[in-house]
């Protein structure tokens, strides 16, 4: 099976790194370009994967394609390799934000093409990512299920509905960003009261760790979880009080509410 990535950025080069890292997919079956050579050519010679001329080319050599690009530049990318895939007939995977399975099939005109939609985080370079996953009327039973077994190498998968994409973004893509302003929230504290930022901040990263598997691991809910860690009079309910107090939840709230309403382009 060969890959091709038509854009080189953070994303494309997490996913490519969690699947050499597993040996999921080999290196020289990946293909690769984007719109700057000085940094996708020394990247692919790095890696051992297989740097193309051109996005045509990528499509040519590759049995699935990823659409790993900024959705302001989406348009113009299949305008230019619109008549190969139509030639070839790629199964087409979009990672682009607010850019539905519906806009792609109008820019391709080929209304028998397999596309699916997916919506990784970050986390996927180290094995520990999230993942949506949707496909079209045309994407067959194997095809979606070959792209479900990618993204299950590299974490978690959740197939769901298309409408659901911009939730998910919010707490899954844009997510790792808030944890790690928390976390470096916690370390400042840290540093407040003495401790060296690098130490505050591997002891809060593991406390994070620590939390979020366990949650996974449990039946109860996270609400349930903090009344366990609350002694009566405790100061662990006194520091979560302040935290409410100064509008903790209500700040996270808001921070999804912006998220999705800028997927949406509200």
């Amino acid at each position: 099976m060969k890959i091709g990535f038509i854009g080189a950025g953070n994303m494309a080069r997490a996913i490519i790194a969690g699947w050499l890292d597993k040996k999921v997919v080999a290196a020289n079956n990946i293909f690769i370009h984007s719109a700057h050579i000085d940094r996708y050519e020394p990247y692919a010679k790095k890696n051992g994967l297989i740097a193309c001329s051109s996005n045509i080319e990528v499509v040519e050599h590759s049995d699935i394609v990823f659409l790993a690009v900024k959705p302001i530049i989406l348009g113009k990318v299949l305008a230019e390799i619109k008549a190969t895939v139509q030639m070839k007939k790629p199964l087409l995977v979009s990672m682009a934000a607010s850019t539905s399975l519906t806009d792609i099939e109008n820019e391709i005109t080929d209304s028998s093409l397999e596309i699916i939609r997916i919506m990784p985080n970050v986390n996927v370079e180290i094995g520990a990512g999230m993942t949506a996953i949707v496909g079209n009327k045309n994407v067959s039973e194997k095809n979606l299920t070959i792209c479900e077994r990618l993204f299950a190498s590299e974490g978690k998968v959740a197939l769901i509905e298309e409408k659901d994409f911009s939730i998910f973004s919010a707490i899954a893509g844009s997510s790792p960003a808030f944890v790690y302003f928390f976390i470096d929230a916690m370390a400042r504290a840290g540093v407040k009261y003495g401790l060296k930022k690098q130490q505050a901040t591997k002891i809060a990263a593991q406390t994070v760790l620590g939390s979020a598997q366990k949650v996974l691991l449990s039946d109860k809910t996270p609400f349930e979880m903090i009344d366990e860690v609350c002694s009566p009079g405790g100061t662990t309910i006194a520091g979560l009080l302040a935290m409410e107090e100064a509008g903790f939840m209500n700040a996270v709230v808001k921070g999804i509410d912006a998220t999705v309403a800028k997927d949406q382009g509200k």
